[in-house]
């Protein structure tokens, strides 16, 4: 089967598993500390008349896209967090496994709250600030526009290689590239068995990490068209104007991802695939067989899906 028969499927990493969603549903799967794979399945919801048609409207589209994916991934992020639970053959006190299980809450807990306040005030506001800094030596807007997209993108790299390190989040980002690696091999034609997944590419056009640096790129732009003076109004530009940044940035990652294959422009997507270098890892062979799991789970409720549908319309 060609690439263009098959269905466009994506996918998100959480905590020790992988969510995959199609057409019809969305399926994770978690490995479990004894070992065992549990799956969590929700059936996409049909869109409303009027969502549908919002969702064919460029630049309006990628925000409904965002909010949607942003809720839908964080049931399944809270399902692998609380599934995710200590092997009952070890000798641990009852105590100590609900320290265990406090801890990974917490741990995914100040993760997200952090996450949130950082994109929300410390990636809007502190460029901001350190780019007035250096106004005596960049004093025009140009200048000072560059300037502050110049530390945004040093924040948000520094930002995720330090948050990298850590032992949870490196294991998620690993899972982030099999989830990666098995799009990669389902699109290829390959048999997903976890050797050819294993061969294929942590990278993939299609990755919200892409999205994440065109944002800091098509601000850039985007913000040369507004004042940078007086502070107050420069802070409200940004603020309205991100609704406006992450709709023509999702534009730009779906065109990068059609360009792909061509010879030249298939280039504006490889800043984004860089940035992957530091978003994913590589993963083990278990990790990948989860990975594998939840893809195969989700092909099955898909294959279902579609074939109810068929029946539906032959009678």
């Amino acid at each position: 089967m060609s690439n263009t028969q098959k269905n466009i499927y994506g996918g998100q990493a959480v905590v020790e598993g992988v969510m995959f969603g199609g057409k019809y549903h969305y399926v994770t799967a978690v490995r479990r500390k004894d070992h065992s794979v549990e799956y969590y399945h929700l059936p996409r919801k049909a869109n409303s008349s009027f969502l549908s048609i919002v969702k064919k409207i460029p630049f309006i589209r990628g925000i409904i896209s965002i909010i949607e994916a942003s809720a839908n991934g964080s049931k399944h992020l809270n399902f692998s967090t609380e599934r995710y639970d200590v092997d009952p053959k070890d000798d641990e006190t009852i105590k100590e496994k609900e320290v265990s299980k406090l801890t990974m809450y917490l741990g995914v807990a100040v993760i997200g709250v952090i996450s949130f306040l950082f994109g929300k005030f410390a990636f809007t506001l502190i460029p901001v600030f350190l780019a007035v800094l250096t106004k005596p030596i960049f004093p025009s807007d140009f200048e000072q526009v560059l300037v502050e997209g110049l530390f945004k993108l040093i924040l948000l790299l520094g930002y995720i290689y330090f948050v990298s390190l850590t032992p949870l989040i490196k294991r998620v980002f690993q899972y982030h590239g099999a989830e990666h690696k098995v799009i990669n091999t389902y699109e290829a034609g390959a048999e997903l068995t976890i050797e050819n997944v294993q061969a294929h590419s942590r990278l993939h056009y299609r990755c919200g990490s892409s999205f994440i640096l065109f944002t800091v790129i098509v601000g850039v732009f985007v913000y040369m068209l507004v004042p940078t003076t007086p502070l107050w109004l420069r802070i409200v530009d940004r603020l309205l104007l991100i609704p406006v940044v992450l709709g023509i940035s999702f534009e730009i990652l779906q065109l990068t991802n059609k360009l792909r294959d061509l010879p030249i422009l298939k280039y504006l997507g490889l800043p984004g695939l860089w940035l992957q270098l530091l978003t994913t890892k590589e993963p083990n062979d278990e990790q990948v067989e989860v990975a594998i799991l939840s893809f195969k789970e989700l092909l099955r409720r898909e294959n279902e899906s579609q074939s109810k549908c068929d029946s539906e319309e032959i009678v």
